[in-house]
This record gives C-alpha cells, sequence and structure tokens, in this order.
C-alpha cells in the first residue's frame, strides 16, 4: 500500500491510497482456494469444481467484495500511517476506472479527504480554581416543604351519624365499599371487591358507577346500571352492560390535613420526625445539584476561555444546524423569547454559530482531558442510562431498549453526556475549590444555556 499526502491545509488533509493490482490478485486467488473446494454445481463432483471455472462464474463478483474488504481495511491503516485522528467521516473518492479494477488491469487507486481533529494541549485540571455556592436548607424551608407535602396529602375523618341523620356521600367523599359485579345474572371474574376505597369524582371507576354513589347513606346496598366503555381493556367487558350491587360500609369526608405523625404514617412513615428528615434530605440533594450544575457552568466558562485552536468545519457545521433547526421550529411554533424574535436573522445566526463554536470547543476540551485522565464510560452505566430512558415510554420499554441496542450512533447520543458529567466530576476532585455562602434565590436562579 502507498500512501500520498496530497493536501495539507489547516484541519483539512486528502490523502491518495494506492494498492497493487498484484496484492488484489492475489486476495482473489486466495478467496476462491477457499471457497472452491466447498461449493456445489452442476456437472462437477461436490467439492471437485476447477478454480478456473469459479474464477470464470463468479471472479468479477468475489473481486468487487475484495475491493470493498481493501477499502475498509486500508482507509483506516492509511490514516494510522498518516497520525490522522478524524473528526467526522473520511469521505473516498476512487481514482480511474473501478470496472478496470475489478478485472484486474488496473490498481486500485482512491482519495481520503478527511478533517482531522485539532492537537492542542488542555490545561491541567489542578491549575483550574473553582468556588462552589453553597447553601444548607433552614428550618423555614423544611416548614415550606411540609406544607406542600400537607396540601398535596388528603386526609379522612369518618362522617358522624346514625338513623335518619347518617350520613349521605357527597362528591369528594371517601366511600368504603363491598362490591359483586354481574354481566346478567352472573357475577364476572374481578369484578367483586370487599373494603375497597373510592373517593367520589375521581374517575377511579368505569363511567356512571361513582356517580350512582352520590346520596348513599352508610350502611345503605345500592344496585348501579352501568356500560363498560367500548374500549375497555378487557375485550370479554367492553360495550357490554353491566350491574353492581354496592354496599356502602363508610363515608369518610376530606379534612384539613396536619403536619402530624398521623400525616407520616399514611406514607408509610414512624413520625413526623421521620418526614422532616427525609424532607431534609431531598432539599439537601435539590440544593446540592443546584450547586453543582452552576460550579459545572463556571467550569465550562474557564474551559472556554483558556482554550483557543482552530474547530474542525464539518463538525462545527453539524452542531450549528442541529441548533438552528430548533430556533426555526420554536419560531413555527412561536415559542421563540421576545429577545430572538426582536432579532434580525443574520444577527441570530451569528449569535448562535457562537454558542455552536462553544459547544464544539467546550466538547473537545473535555474529551481530550478526558483521554489523557483515562475517564471510561462503562456497558452498565450506558445500558442503567438507557433503561432510564425507556421508562418514560411506558408499555414500549422493550422497544427503547432494542433500538439503542441495534443503533450504535443513538447510544453515542446517550454515553456522551455520562462521560462528560465523568470528567466534570474528576475535574472536581482535581481543582482548587472553595466553598461560598450564597442565597437559596441566587443559588436557584436559572442561568442561560450556552
Amino acid at each position: 500500500m502507498q500512501v500520498v499526502e496530497k493536501l495539507n491545509e489547516g484541519l483539512s488533509r486528502v490523502l491518495e491510497v494506492t494498492i497493487a493490482k498484484d496484492q488484489l490478485t492475489l486476495k482473489l486467488d486466495a478467496k476462491i482456494a477457499e471457497i472452491a473446494p466447498k461449493m456445489n454445481i452442476k456437472g462437477f463432483r461436490p467439492g471437485k469444481v476447477p478454480q478456473g471455472h469459479v474464477r470464470k462464474m463468479y471472479g468479477k463478483e468475489l473481486m468487487s467484495e475484495i475491493v470493498q474488504e481493501t477499502l475498509n481495511e486500508t482507509t483506516q491503516k492509511a490514516l494510522d500511517q498518516a497520525s490522522i485522528r478524524p473528526a467526522s467521516q473520511p469521505e473516498l473518492t476512487p481514482i480511474g476506472d473501478i470496472e478496470q479494477v475489478i478485472k484486474g488491469n488496473s490498481d486500485l487507486a482512491y482519495s481520503i479527504a478527511v478533517e482531522m481533529m485539532p492537537i492542542f494541549t488542555p490545561v491541567e485540571p489542578a491549575s483550574i480554581e473553582l468556588t462552589r455556592p453553597v447553601y444548607t436548607p433552614s428550618d423555614a424551608d423544611i416548614d415550606e416543604a411540609l406544607k406542600n407535602v400537607v396540601s398535596q396529602t388528603k386526609q379522612y375523618e369518618a362522617k358522624a351519624g346514625k338513623g335518619k341523620a347518617a350520613p349521605k356521600a357527597e362528591d369528594g367523599d371517601k366511600l368504603i365499599i363491598d362490591f359483586v359485579g354481574k354481566i346478567g345474572d352472573e357475577a364476572f371474574e374481578g369484578g367483586s371487591a370487599e373494603d375497597a376505597e373510592l373517593v367520589i369524582g375521581s374517575g377511579q371507576f368505569i363511567p356512571g358507577f361513582e356517580e350512582q354513589l352520590v346520596g348513599a347513606k352508610k350502611g345503605e346496598t345500592k344496585t348501579l346500571n352501568v356500560t363498560f366503555p367500548e374500549n375497555y381493556g378487557a375485550k370479554n367487558l367492553a360495550g357490554k352492560e353491566a350491574t353492581f350491587e354496592t354496599t356502602v360500609k363508610d363515608i369518610l369526608a376530606a379534612k384539613e390535613g396536619e403536619a402530624d405523625d398521623e400525616l407520616a404514617k399514611t406514607l408509610g412513615l414512624e413520625s413526623l420526625d421521620a418526614l422532616k428528615n427525609i424532607l431534609k434530605t431531598q432539599l439537601e440533594q435539590q440544593f446540592n445539584s443546584a450547586s453543582r450544575f452552576k460550579m459545572k457552568r463556571a467550569l465550562l466558562d474557564v474551559l472556554d476561555e483558556k482554550h483557543d485552536f482552530e474547530l474542525p468545519s464539518r463538525m462545527l457545521e453539524a452542531e450549528f444546524q442541529g441548533i438552528w433547526g430548533q430556533v426555526e421550529q420554536d419560531k413555527a411554533n412561536g415559542q421563540l423569547s421576545e429577545e430572538d424574535a426582536a432579532k434580525s436573522e443574520e444577527d441570530l445566526k451569528a449569535e448562535y454559530r457562537k454558542i455552536a463554536e462553544r459547544r464544539v470547543r467546550l466538547g473537545l476540551v473535555l474529551a481530550e482531558i478526558g483521554t489523557r485522565q483515562n475517564v471510561q464510560v462503562t456497558d452498565q452505566e450506558v445500558t442503567q442510562a438507557i433503561m432510564q430512558e425507556a421508562r418514560n415510554y411506558p408499555g414500549q420499554e422493550r422497544q427503547v431498549f432494542d433500538f439503542y441496542r441495534n443503533n450504535p450512533a443513538a447510544a453515542a447520543q446517550i454515553r456522551a453526556p455520562i462521560y462528560e458529567e465523568k470528567v466534570c466530576d474528576l475535574i472536581f476532585t482535581l481543582a482548587t475549590v472553595t466553598d461560598s455562602p450564597i442565597s437559596k434565590e441566587d443559588l436557584l436562579k436559572e442561568d442561560d444555556e450556552a
């Protein structure tokens, strides 16, 4: 194999690769010698097909395969020989008549046009100085979180009264009921329950069921007439009329919630103190996450400021087109911010191209630091991330998982943010980090993304 550099400008390289026709012929001979004994062709005994006959019948087809295999093998060898790390997929262009190559009359020659990764020395993580904003949740924060829990957790108390004064069920009440469902005179499977809880108006049961219980008294038995929806999950019940013999065993009314041990127990906890401890831990996690986000943003600002090198144009253009596509979509949907809507398209493109440049530059810097620090993303980490993504599509988890498993490019998009976070975490451990108190409002204030 002969490799000649034809272009060396900036990050662009063009290599010309030549593979002698004799080498291709040797590969063809070896391929024919390998498959001839395994062939079964009419007119010849099994395993006795002459190699010349195989060459005559299948030579062009086999040589086409060899040419493709050779292109795949020699392209990477040529890039390695020239010490080129591609920033994008190389473009291969045949030189000469490929038909003459397949016929064995000409050398295989082709050019490789490629944009290489920039060569630069990243900043030493240990030389970086960062400030970590710190906020510790106060008792007032915990009390506020507790109030939110109380407002979101409905509590009920039994309605009082007996005889004529027996309580009646109203919208919003919780009922404790027994019921038996029947189609005609026969009870159907899954249509009966004891001590079932039902909040009237919650839509827990099929349409018409809850409404007929409004006004029912404690201890009363009512026959409810309903019709199952046509699209009901159980096909044997879909669209059918049914009756439910229903006994109201208790009626409970919603009451103003209180932050006490009873509230904690309804949430599966032992006491109010246990609930407060959980809320404190959740707040700490929330504030720590916000703190890390701001520190990461500060780190990216430092890395962007300390590096200036030529960016691969194709990589940059791909990043910009991804950003601009979202801008155009937001514009079409009327979701563009007032600030952006007031700008000309030329100004917007210039602004978002700078954002694209920053993202590409930072991606390359983090990748280089990660490579030098031997940061790795395990298959297990990727699998866990894919499983988390699949949970966002209930009922389609298997399809989502298979999609990522069968699409390396999609899996790489899952791997990339994991890698970035691991590199940032490593830098945080190596850099000089100083804690600095901050108000809750400033900590949770959103920063513009870039």
